[in-house]
This record gives structure tokens, C-alpha cells and sequence, in this order.
């Protein structure tokens, strides 16, 4: 089930990066036109954000918070800084990282998520920073606030990809308190 879901997650980050350059440079005229016209700030900073979350390279994906971008690839940006950092959690500096940008994402999410639906469907996709960030608050003993985590996921109508979803992972968070 895992991999179906890391398989079906990489295809819509795929089909996403696509359409995304597909309604930038649809034909080879208007490709030209834009790099004529990509003198612009914002083009170049759009550009840095989708280079660096395309790249795999921690580094380059956390300068690369400071640029600004549209909300698909800061979406993708944050999300793939979550993805790197939450492996390599056991290490603390990269568990400082993962819950600072966890934290990020999620503050953000709402600010995105119209754009995301737009780009998927007028459905979200799955969003694993909630289900990532409550697991490693519920590590650190932060119980309260993994509890809020997935109820903000499930406010937002976030699924998990589980079966018993986000409710699922509050009883079991709940248990682990001793409630």
C-alpha cells in the first residue's frame, strides 16, 4: 500500500510540474516570448523555486524559501524540504528543520490549497507534512498539538491515505497520552 501511495504521489507531483509548464510555455512561440520576457523578478524567482525543488538538494531547496514563487511550487518546495528531512529526523539538526518547515507548510497551506485544487481537480491531493508533522510531535511528546494538527487536516478535508484516516491517527495519539 505504501509504495502505491509514494507511486500515485510522484505521478500527480509529475502530471503537477507538467501542466504547470505546459500552461507557462504552452507552444515554442510563446516560449520565446516568456524568455524574451522572463527579465522580470518574480519569472526569476518562480524559476529558482521550481529548479530548487526539482533538484533533491536540501541546501538549495532551503535558500530558496526566500525567493518568492507561485503557490504550486512553493506548495512543492516546502513539501519536498518535508519529505528530505523527515527520513533523516533520528538526527537532531535535520529534526530541527523538518518541524520548522512542517510548521511553515502548514501555516501556509490555506494560503495555497485554492491554487492546488485548481491545478488537481478541485480536489486537494495528499498534503503527508500534516501526517509527517503530528507523527513527530507525538515522538516528542507534543500530544496536544499532533491532536491539532489532524484536526486541522481533517477541517481542511485532508485524507491520509490510511485507513482510518486522520481520526484514526488522533485515537491512536490519544491512546499514546493515556486518554
Amino acid at each position: 500500500m505504501l509504495i502505491k501511495d509514494i507511486r500515485n504521489f510522484t505521478i500527480l507531483m509529475i502530471k503537477s510540474a507538467m501542466n504547470w509548464l505546459k500552461k507557462i510555455f504552452g507552444n515554442k512561440k510563446s516560449v520565446k516570448r516568456l524568455s524574451a520576457e522572463n527579465t522580470s523578478n518574480t519569472k526569476e524567482q518562480s524559476s529558482i523555486v521550481f529548479d530548487a525543488w526539482t533538484s533533491g538538494d536540501l541546501g538549495e531547496m532551503i535558500r530558496a524559501t526566500k525567493s518568492k514563487s507561485n503557490p504550486i511550487d512553493r506548495h512543492f518546495l516546502l513539501l519536498q524540504i518535508v519529505e528530505e528531512t523527515y527520513k533523516k529526523r533520528k538526527d537532531i539538526k535535520y529534526r530541527e528543520i523538518f518541524k520548522e518547515f512542517a510548521q511553515q507548510h502548514i501555516s501556509e497551506f490555506s494560503a495555497l490549497s485554492s491554487q492546488l485544487k485548481k491545478e488537481f481537480n478541485n480536489k486537494l491531493p495528499r498534503v503527508p507534512t500534516f501526517q509527517k508533522y503530528s507523527t513527530v510531535l507525538a515522538e516528542d511528546l507534543e500530544f496536544s498539538d499532533a491532536v491539532e494538527v489532524c484536526e486541522m487536516a481533517l477541517r481542511i478535508g485532508l485524507d491520509d491515505g490510511t485507513k482510518s484516516g486522520f481520526r484514526g491517527r488522533i485515537e491512536r495519539i490519544k491512546k499514546k497520552q493515556g486518554f
